[in-house]
C-alpha cells in the first residue's frame, strides 16, 4: 500500500430539495436518543453535585 495523500476539494453538491428535507428530519429524529442520554447524564450530575452541597440549617 502507498502512503499517497489526495487533497479533495468539495465546491457543490446537487441534491433535490425533498431528499435534503427527508435527510434533515431522519438527522433531527436520530439525534433524539442522543439528547435523552445527555440530559439523563446531566441529571445524574446534578444530583451528584446537589447531595455532595448538605443543607445549611
Amino acid at each position: 500500500m502507498s502512503d499517497d495523500k489526495r487533497e479533495v476539494v468539495v465546491t457543490d453538491i446537487r441534491m433535490p430539495f425533498m431528499s435534503m428535507v427527508v435527510f434533515m428530519v431522519k438527522w433531527v429524529i436520530a439525534s433524539i436518543p442522543a439528547f435523552l442520554i445527555l440530559g439523563f447524564i446531566a441529571s445524574i450530575f446534578m444530583t451528584v453535585i446537589g447531595g455532595m452541597g448538605g443543607r445549611m440549617h
